[in-house]
């Protein structure tokens, strides 16, 4: 019965820990990913191609980065976003390098702004390895 018990535990831990990609604010003042390709390279790294968009007002409100997570919400790869693009939305930026576990099939790719955080659309990405 203890076994059971800690069987379940360690479930509901583990389930609560996942990443929620259903539920996402609409609004450009949140970060939204709206396409992401990735591909893997020779050497077993995965490149990131990730378009984004945004309500960039310049420097005092942009999209400052997007991530690669696990399933499980564990940073994976950063692509800091080292300037506003009030003229280019969408814009696509790249992430090449990524190290992903050959047994993992999928993963979550969300982007975030300097003012609000992340909260915008996130895109899960299933991995053809």
């Amino acid at each position: 019965m203890k076994k059971l018990l800690l069987l379940t535990l360690l479930t509901s831990c583990a389930y609560a820990a996942k990443i929620d990609v259903e539920t996402f604010k609409t609004s450009l003042d949140y970060a939204q990913v709206t396409k992401v390709e990735a591909t893997q390279s020779a050497n077993g790294n995965w490149c990131f191609n990730t378009t984004v968009r945004h309500n960039d007002e310049g420097w005092e409100h942009y999209a400052d980065g997007w991530e690669v997570l696990d399933m499980n919400g564990n940073q994976l790869g950063y692509r800091m976003l080292a300037h506003p693009h009030e003229n280019e939305q969408p814009f696509t930026r790249s992430l090449c390098g990524v190290v992903i576990p050959e047994a993992m099939t999928q993963v979550m790719v969300r982007a975030k702004c300097e003012d609000h955080g992340y909260g915008g659309k996130a895109i899960v990405v299933m991995l053809k390895q």
